[in-house]
C-alpha cells in the first residue's frame, strides 16, 4: 500500500506528459533512429527508461508506458535500425550495441535528463537492452528486461540438445521479414520445407542472412560464442531485474543471466511466473489458479526507483517463483532453491510402454530384469507439438500445459506413469532424463516430456527436452554415431516448480521428434540444413541395473 500511494503522489506530482513525436537520433555513422520522447510534466531533470523495438514505437503511451510516466520517469521508445521510421538497415541484434549506446548517451545530454538511464524490454527490445548494456554507455545504470535471454544459440535457434526451434524462427522470420504487401507464408507451408537452408524463401519469399548463417552453423562454434551476450556480460553487469515464465522458450537463459549477474557481484532480481512469452497474462487455458498474479511491469518501476532514482529501497537479490500445482508464490535466495535433492525414477513395464495402450512405470528401483522398449520414428509422420513452451502465435501453434493423450496414443511415444501420489511432491530445479538408448539410424533425436497426469487422466505437460545423438557430447562439436550401439544420453527438460498433488501421478513421454518446435531428424545422418531424403528409424531404451535408464526430478525436502 506504501509503495501504491507513493506511485499516486508522484503521479499527482509530474501532471500532464508532454510528449515529443518522431525525434530523430543520429547514430555514430550519420543514421537517424525515429523516436517517440514521453516527458512526465512539470519542471526539472528526469530519470528516463528506455526501449528499442523493431515492432513499431507507438503512438501513444499506453500500457507499461503510462506506468513508467506516472511513476516520473521520462519515457524514450525507438524504433531500432532499418525498422518503421528509422534509417538504415536491420540486421537482427548485430546493431544494437552500438546504436543502444549512442542512444543512451543522447539521452543524458538532454535538458531534461538528469543523466540517470535504464533500459526495459520483452523479447527482442529486452535483448537489445542487454546488447546496450555490454556496450558500457556511462549513463545507463540499470536494467528491466523480461523473457528476452542473452545467447543467440540456445535462445533463438537451437536447444541445449542441438535441435532447430523450428516453429518459433520460421514464424519470427516470415513475420518480420515478408516484404510489405506481400501475404505472410503458409505456415505449415514453411515448416514442411526442405531443405532447411532455403526455408527463408519458403517464409518470406527471399534470402535472410540470419537464417543462412544459422543454417550453416547448427554446432556451438565461434560464429555462435561472438553473439553470446551471457559469455561477456560478467564484464557489463548492471542491476537487472529479469522476468521469466515457465512456458516461455527463454527460460533457461533468462535464469542464466540472473546468475551471471549475481556472480558479478550487481544486484539481481527474477520473477518466475505461469505464463508464456507475456508475462503477467495467465494461460489461456485456465489451469492456473490460487493467488493474484504479480504485476511484472510495476516490480521494474520499483526496480528502477531504487536504483535510478533512489526513492526506494533496494528490493532483495532473490528468486519469486510460482509453484505450479500449488499456486503459490514463493521466495528463494538462490536457483535452484536450497534443498533440492536429484530423485530418480526408473523407466519400467512388463509387456510393453508403447501408447497409453501399453504398461510403462516409473519406479523408485531400476528393473531387476533387463528389458527394452522399441518404436519405429519416421520423419513423414512426426509426432506433433501439443503445448510446452512456445512462441509466440498461440492460434498456430498454442503453449501451455495442455492435455497429452492424443500424442499418447501413438505407438511411436512410449509411456512411463508412476503410481498416484499419496502425498504432495513438490519439485523445483532442472529435471534431467538420463536414457539408455540405440538406433539404426546413424543420428536420429530421442525427446522427452515431463507430464502431470490429474486423477481425470487429464495429462498436463509441464517441460520437455530433445537431443540431437551427433550432440551427445555436446554441442560443440559432432561425434558420429555407429548404428546398433547403446549410448547413455542425458536430456534436460528444463527448470520448473511444480506440486504434483494427492491423487496425481507423474508421467515420462519418451518419442524421437516433438514437430514442429523442433525440426524433424531425417535420420540420415547427414548435414540436416541441406538434407532433403529422410528414412525411418528404429529406436531403442534400454531398462535394467546396468543400463538404468530414469527420470531425475529435483524434489524439495518435505516435498
Amino acid at each position: 500500500m506504501r509503495y501504491l500511494a507513493a506511485i499516486l503522489i508522484a503521479a499527482a506530482a509530474w501532471g500532464q506528459s508532454v510528449t515529443h513525436w518522431h525525434v530523430k537520433i543520429p547514430m555514430r555513422d550519420g543514421v537517424q533512429l525515429c523516436a517517440n520522447v514521453f516527458l512526465p510534466g512539470g519542471s526539472g531533470a528526469y530519470s528516463a527508461v528506455l526501449l528499442r523495438t523493431p515492432y513499431g514505437k507507438p503512438d501513444q503511451p499506453a500500457g507499461g508506458i503510462q506506468a513508467f510516466l506516472r511513476a516520473g520517469y521520462a519515457v524514450v521508445v525507438q524504433d531500432v535500425r532499418g525498422r518503421r521510421h528509422s534509417g538504415g538497415r536491420f540486421r537482427q541484434f548485430d546493431q544494437e550495441e552500438a546504436d543502444g549506446y549512442d542512444t543512451v548517451s543522447w539521452i543524458a545530454r538532454q535538458s531534461w535528463s538528469n543523466q540517470r538511464v535504464g533500459m526495459f524490454g520483452n523479447s527482442y527490445p529486452g535483448i537489445a537492452a542487454w546488447r546496450a548494456a555490454l556496450s558500457k554507455p556511462p549513463a545507463l545504470k540499470a536494467l528491466a528486461i523480461a523473457v528476452a535471454g542473452g545467447d543467440e544459440y540456445l535462445d533463438r535457434f537451437y536447444s541445449p540438445g542441438g535441435a532447430l526451434r523450428l516453429a518459433h524462427r520460421t514464424r519470427w522470420m516470415a513475420e518480420n521479414y515478408t516484404p510489405p504487401g506481400r501475404p505472410v507464408a503458409d505456415f505449415r507451408k514453411t515448416v514442411l520445407w526442405l531443405p532447411l537452408r532455403t526455408a527463408d524463401i519458403a517464409a518470406t519469399g527471399s534470402r535472410v542472412d540470419f537464417w543462412r548463417a544459422a543454417m550453416d552453423h547448427p554446432s556451438y562454434d565461434e560464429y555462435w560464442s561472438a553473439r553470446s551476450t551471457s559469455a561477456r556480460i560478467v564484464h557489463a553487469a548492471l542491476p537487472a531485474h529479469i522476468t521469466a515464465g515457465w512456458y516461455d522458450p527463454f527460460l533457461e537463459s533468462d535464469i542464466d543471466m540472473y546468475l551471471r549477474i549475481r556472480r558479478a557481484g550487481k544486484p539481481a532480481r527474477m520473477l518466475i511466473g505461469p505464463w508464456g512469452h507475456s508475462p503477467g497474462q495467465p494461460m489461456q487455458n485456465g489451469f492456473f489458479g490460487g493467488e493474484p498474479m504479480p504485476s511484472p511491469r510495476m516490480a521494474e518501476v520499483a526496480w528502477f526507483d531504487a536504483f535510478l532514482r533512489a526513492v526506494a529501497e533496494a528490493p532483495a537479490s532473490v528468486v519469486r517463483y510460482f509453484l505450479m500445482g500449488a499456486n503459490e508464490w514463493r521466495e528463494s535466495p538462490a536457483w535452484p532453491p536450497p534443498g533440492a535433492e536429484m530423485t530418480p525414477l526408473y523407466l519400467s513395464s512388463k509387456k510393453g510402454a508403447n501408447s497409453l495402450a501399453g504398461d510403462g512405470t516409473l519406479e523408485e528401483r531400476p528393473p531387476a530384469a533387463p528389458g527394452v522398449e522399441k518404436f519405429v520414428y519416421h520423419p513423414r509422420n512426426a509426432a506433433p507439438t501439443v503445448g510446452g513452451a512456445l512462441c509466440c502465435n498461440f492460434k498456430l501453434h498454442p503453449w501451455g500445459p495442455l492435455d497429452q493423450r492424443g500424442v499418447e496414443s501413438r505407438l511411436d511415444v512410449l509411456v512411463f506413469t508412476s503410481a498416484r501420489r499419496k502425498r504432495p511432491l513438490d519439485i523445483a530445479g532442472m529435471v534431467r532424463a538420463v536414457l539408455f538408448v540405440s538406433s539404426d539410424a546413424r543420428d536420429t533425436d530421442f525427446t522427452v516430456k515431463l507430464v502431470d497426469v490429474a486423477p481425470d487422466g487429464n495429462a498436463r505437460i509441464l517441460n520437455d527436452g530433445i537431443l540431437r545423438l551427433r550432440y551427445r557430447d555436446g554441442l560443440h562439436k559432432t561425434s558420429p554415431y555407429t548404428p546398433g550401439e547403446v549410448e547413455r544420453i542425458e536430456i534436460l527438460l528444463g527448470s520448473i516448480a511444480h506440486r504434483f498433488l494427492p491423487g496425481h501421478a507423474i508421467r515420462l513421454d519418451v518419442s524421437s521428434s516433438n514437430f514442429p518446435r523442433f525440426d524433424r531428424n531425417l535420420n540420415t545422418g547427414r548435414p540436416q540444413s541441406t538434407e532433403r531424403e529422410m528414412r525411418p528409424a528404429k529406436q531403442a531404451v534400454y531398462r535394467s541395473a546396468e543400463r538404468p535408464s530414469a527420470l531425475i526430478l529435483p524434489v524439495l525436502r518435505g516435498g
